[in-house]
């Protein structure tokens, strides 16, 4: 039990780094439905993508299958998890693309507005669908860490609790600071085009990634920390 429990606290930590991207999407998604609604697509998604990651567990020697060769183009391989990957990434470019384009042309121009209001169905069918990519991802590494199945199904039980946890907060904070919005679709922008060169045979260590997300995110809490001193400061 005692050794179990470093690949388990090992586990549960990746997880939850890469379940931030989950949060992320969601949080934004939700921010284009009513107030009651935002605390419900959050629970949903969460719980869904706790689901699909139980589920594909049960079948994970199918999952492994998917990192065998299905067919080369050139000197590029492609594997059923690449093809996902793929699919994910032009999938989280795209939204990700719209979005930023929503909250900057969209939104200040009231008429090209309107129209663009979202279904809860539609953005939680959008959050299942990126969730089936991360989640493949998120159990091939996983099976890479530990070989006992109970520690990877204690692992994303505890790992989706603690992304419940922090959704709402998250997604407060983000609503509240539209630059932070843009931020985090930016970061979004980045793990798309991680998981498309990572299915195209091109691994980008994520440690990069969010090493200079974090710099950019600590670079704007500086500006907004000292911009209002600045202005309060001219005002005197």
């Amino acid at each position: 039990m005692t050794e179990a429990l470093v690949p388990l606290l090992s586990l549960i930590a990746l997880e939850v780094i890469l379940g931030i991207d989950n949060i992320i999407f969601i949080s934004i998604l939700a921010d284009r439905l009513p107030d009651q609604q935002r605390k419900k697509l959050r629970f949903w998604g969460l719980t869904l993508a706790m689901i699909m990651r139980l589920v594909l567990l049960a079948f994970i020697t199918w999952i492994l299958k998917l990192d065998t060769v299905l067919f080369t183009i050139g000197t590029t391989v492609f594997t059923g998890k690449g093809l996902i990957l793929i699919a994910g990434g032009l999938f989280l470019l795209y939204k990700s693309t719209k979005e930023i384009y929503h909250k900057t042309e969209v939104a200040a121009n009231p008429i090209s507005a309107i129209g663009t209001n979202a279904t809860f169905a539609q953005l939680l069918g959008e959050v299942v669908l990126l969730d089936l990519v991360f989640s493949v991802d998120s159990i091939i590494t996983a099976v890479g860490m530990v070989q006992e199945l109970w520690v990877m199904y204690a692992a994303v039980v505890i790992t989706v609790a603690i992304m419940m946890l922090a959704a709402g907060p998250i997604s407060d904070f983000i609503r509240r600071h539209p630059s932070f919005k843009i931020l985090a679709l930016c970061f979004l922008l980045m793990i798309g085009v991680a998981l498309l060169a990572d299915g195209l045979g091109f691994h980008i260590p994520k440690g990069y990634i969010y090493f200079s997300m974090a710099f950019a995110f600590l670079v704007d809490v500086i500006q907004m920390k000292t911009i209002p001193k600045k202005t309060d400061s001219t005002a005197n």
